[in-house]
């Protein structure tokens, strides 16, 4: 069965011009947007929309296969189980004008550079052709022109650099003690050029440990110990860089199975691990690749949109059983893990994309950190030509016209969520995101006039996306076009099938 026919017979509303917003008196069944009784319950970060790019993305190395070359490359490869779903991928280009554009739109943001190959990444400080092999205790080498690009992107585009280091055997002692050292050539550099990692984890997912190049039989006393030893020389040498931590993830019946330690091991361990900021990571299953996947038609339920807010409930449990009040940041999300199914790439993810934005920060969370920016189907941009994924305008308008400032927006119903903070820069405006998953019409009753920004799809499976009509494409010199609302009168809305719409009013 072909992905599409999931969707067999269902309709979708697009192509139309802005008239074609039907507005009239009969509200009687429209939600009701009531703007000056909406109750201010939270402040996220200024860069809540956030992103990371694979340290296996900065170097170079074995990431996942795109599906369509599966088959093909499985073929000609000698390798087998786990190993047999990833291919060489070549370092991207930080420095390339495409990219840093499209990027720069969505600053100002946080830059995570980190993943599993992070664990056991050997920093070559100096200036000498690349190691051909990486020495004892490490996998992968990151050369200081590789590290440049990472700090130089950042600049350009407004991000703010978010790491981790290094836990793999190279990093230790005779007697198996994690050493700091490599910590400080890495930042030692970073500061030479400029650049300031402001906020880092000790390593990449503590819960899969031994999944991550962590020493064999590694648990929470060692995690317990090294953190102790990282904490001290970070807050000594590097007192302005957040520590962040543990960054564990799939755990409360989230993901199926492989972890090592769980979180209650490691912050229940002495000497007790604290974190300035407390962070988690959440896919909401596995992809086809590793034997899950999400059926196109679960996309849309509330099942699995308010499934992000069962991740985060699980770990919000644990912050405050351990460490309560501490802010806390998801920095690794997509729709799946092993680098998001099909789907992933199209309009139908965009519902996910956004609800888990407007949902999180309702609860709580005070950075999302979306997986990746231009690599596997779960990225913001195509991997090989970085064209714009629907994903991507939803952030793009996401990032125009939300602000810090959270409302109670009220229980979402019948398949239409509304959430609404301060209109961006204007702490008396107010943007609403309206997310209609239905099959049918949504009616609106807006309290007065504004601009609408209308996001629809000919079909849920597809890569283009349109505003207010109009399908969203680059211009021809790879910049984002002009993106502009469409005027909306207060009275009724009726808000197509399966279409996400911004509305932005100036005041209240």
């Amino acid at each position: 069965m072909k992905i599409k026919q999931f969707f067999l017979g269902i309709s979708i509303l697009s192509g139309f011009a802005i008239s074609s917003f039907a507005q009239n008196t009969q509200s009687s069944q429209a939600k009701s947007i009531n703007l000056k009784q909406m109750k201010l319950i939270g402040q996220v970060d200024e860069r809540y929309q956030s992103f990371n790019v694979e340290m296996c993305e900065v170097i170079g190395g074995d990431f996942w296969i795109p599906y369509n070359l599966i088959d093909s490359v499985r073929k000609t490869s000698k390798k087998t189980g786990f190993a047999a779903l990833k291919w060489k991928i070549e370092p991207i280009n930080l420095y390339e004008k495409k990219l840093r554009n499209l990027a720069s739109a969505l600053g100002p943001t946080y830059v995570r550079v980190s993943g599993t190959w992070a664990n056991a990444i050997y920093f070559q400080d100096n200036d000498e052709a690349p190691l051909a092999n990486p020495p004892a205790g490490f996998k992968n080498i990151l050369t200081r022109s590789q590290w440049k690009g990472v700090v130089d992107f950042c600049k350009a585009i407004d991000g703010k650099l978010v790491s981790s280091f290094p836990i793999s055997e190279g990093v230790r002692d005779k007697d198996g003690n994690w050493s700091p050292k490599y910590v400080k050539s890495i930042m030692d550099y970073t500061k030479s050029i400029g650049g300031e990692i402001v906020a880092a984890e000790m390593f990449n997912e503590p819960s899969h440990a031994n999944h991550g190049d962590a020493p064999k039989g590694y648990n929470g006393e060692t995690y317990a110990k090294d953190f102790s030893v990282f904490e001290e020389f970070s807050k000594k040498e590097f007192p302005n860089m957040k520590i962040l931590g543990p960054g564990s993830t799939g755990e409360g019946g989230i993901l199926p199975s492989g972890l090592d330690i769980p979180i209650d091991k490691i912050l229940g361990a002495s000497p007790k691990p604290t974190f300035e900021v407390f962070t988690y990571h959440y896919y909401g299953t596995v992809s086809q690749r590793c034997m899950g996947g999400q059926k196109p038609a679960m996309a849309l339920t509330n099942e699995w949109l308010s499934k992000t807010e069962k991740g985060l409930e699980f770990y919000q449990n644990v912050r405050d059983k351990y460490m309560s009040n501490t802010p806390i940041w998801l920095t690794e999300t997509a729709e799946t893990a092993c680098g998001g199914n099909p789907m992933a790439a199209t309009y139908i993810d965009t519902f996910r994309y956004l609800e888990q934005l407007g949902r999180l920060a309702k609860k709580g969370v005070q950075v999302v950190m979306h997986n990746t920016l231009a690599r596997s189907e779960y990225a913001l941009l195509d991997h090989d030509t970085h064209t714009p994924r629907p994903n991507y305008w939803a952030a793009l308008l996401w990032n125009k016209l939300m602000g810090t400032q959270v409302f109670e927006a009220g229980t979402s119903t019948d398949g239409v969520d509304i959430f609404v903070h301060n209109l961006k820069g204007k702490s008396n405006g107010r943007a609403v995101l309206v997310v209609n998953t239905n099959d049918k019409n949504a009616s609106i009753e807006v309290p007065s006039g504004g601009k609408i920004y209308l996001l629809t799809a000919e079909e849920l499976l597809t890569k283009k996306v349109k505003l207010n009509g109009k399908e969203l494409l680059l211009t021809k010199d790879d910049t984002i076009p002009t993106i502009k609302g469409e005027t909306v009168k207060k009275g009724n809305v009726q808000l197509p099938a399966h279409s996400i719409a911004f509305l932005a009013f100036s005041k209240i």
